[in-house]
């Protein structure tokens, strides 16, 4: 494709706010010329998600290699045949800072969990916490799982504790946090981030969830010691209702085994449908027929009690949970 076009198919995989963002400034005509684009490979049918985002991953890469404007690389191609040199290196300088300031622990995340268990060994708990916060659940487990015991244990209990973090100190730590990575590799406002107390302790809750049982225990018990009101919500909260199409299929079969036709075409009440179809899928069909025989005989049940029957199938998942063998789907 042509750098325009290259251009066209990014914007296409922005959401709209993002995308006039990047064209602010830009000649009206470059502008015209890119909406023509835009329209004949939305003709052309350019739809493919492995094409966007390698697309998209030139772009990226070409922003976080620090090594200022190359004409030959991705960026260097699709803005300059779009608006020019000297407009071309400006634009980058913005984006640049825009993700900097929006996003300022991209690099931490592509980084490797090894390399960021070895920086945060020497960090203070509450950077450790605020790191892991910002991690996707998953390298959170493991990066928790190669640090000490002592760091680990203070890194939890500050993150189960919901204390508040400014934007503007998590911005602190992103840019301390970055400068070691970069050193390690090489040889805001100021208000506060609101988040409810059952989110953070959510966050906390799935990246326990990931790690052995032995090691899972030992740091839900440390919770519990300083809070038993919040490690009671941690346990409870590592699994879910919306968490069901992430259970494997042997650890769901089991666990609705002893639930009734009833019970469970109560909980499937406008239920979310990823959710419906992976319970039917892990029934036989007969029980797949008396639930929907047993669907269509319910005359508007309430909210409660579709609630109450939903939260029974989630605590024998809670059950298999805590004895270590409920397995989910590898992401």
């Amino acid at each position: 494709m042509t750098g325009k076009q290259k251009a066209a198919m990014l914007l296409m995989s922005l959401d709209a706010a993002t995308a006039a963002e990047l064209l602010k400034g830009v000649d009206a005509k470059v502008v015209q010329e890119l909406a023509v684009e835009l329209a004949y490979l939305d003709a052309a049918g350019y739809h493919s998600g492995k094409q966007s985002a390698e697309v998209a991953r030139q772009f990226y890469d070409t922003l976080q290699s620090g090594h200022g404007f190359h004409l030959k690389s991705f960026l260097g191609e699709m803005l300059k045949s779009t608006v020019g040199d000297e407009k071309a290196e400006q634009i980058q300088t913005q984006i640049q800072n825009l993700l900097q300031k929006r996003a300022p622990f991209i690099p931490i995340r592509s980084a490797d969990s090894h390399t960021i268990a070895s920086i945060l060994e020497s960090e203070h708990p509450q950077v450790v916490a605020v790191v892991l916060s910002e991690l996707e659940a998953r390298k959170s487990s493991e990066v928790l799982g190669l640090l000490s015991e002592g760091i680990r244990v203070s890194a939890i209990g500050r993150m189960a504790s919901c204390e508040t973090v400014t934007a503007e100190a998590k911005g602190r730590i992103a840019e301390m946090v970055c400068k070691r990575l970069e050193a390690a590799m090489a040889g805001g406002n100021g208000s506060a981030l609101r988040v409810r107390p059952e989110e953070s302790l959510r966050k906390v809750a799935v990246i326990l969830r990931n790690l052995g049982k032995e090691l899972r225990d030992g740091l839900l018990n440390n919770i519990k010691e300083k809070d038993s009101q919040a490690g009671d919500m941690v346990a409870k909260l590592m699994i879910v209702w919306e968490d069901i199409p992430q259970v494997a299929d042997r650890s769901l079969q089991e666990a609705l085994r002893g639930i009734d036709a009833q019970k469970l075409a109560l909980a499937l009440v406008k239920t979310d449908e990823a959710i419906a179809e992976k319970i039917k899928a892990n029934i036989s069909e007969r029980a797949a027929a008396t639930l929907d025989e047993e669907a269509s005989l319910m005359s508007a049940p309430r909210k409660e009690d579709i609630a109450s029957a939903r939260e029974e199938i989630v605590q024998v998942l809670r059950e298999i949970n805590e004895k270590g063998e409920l397995a989910f789907i590898e992401e």
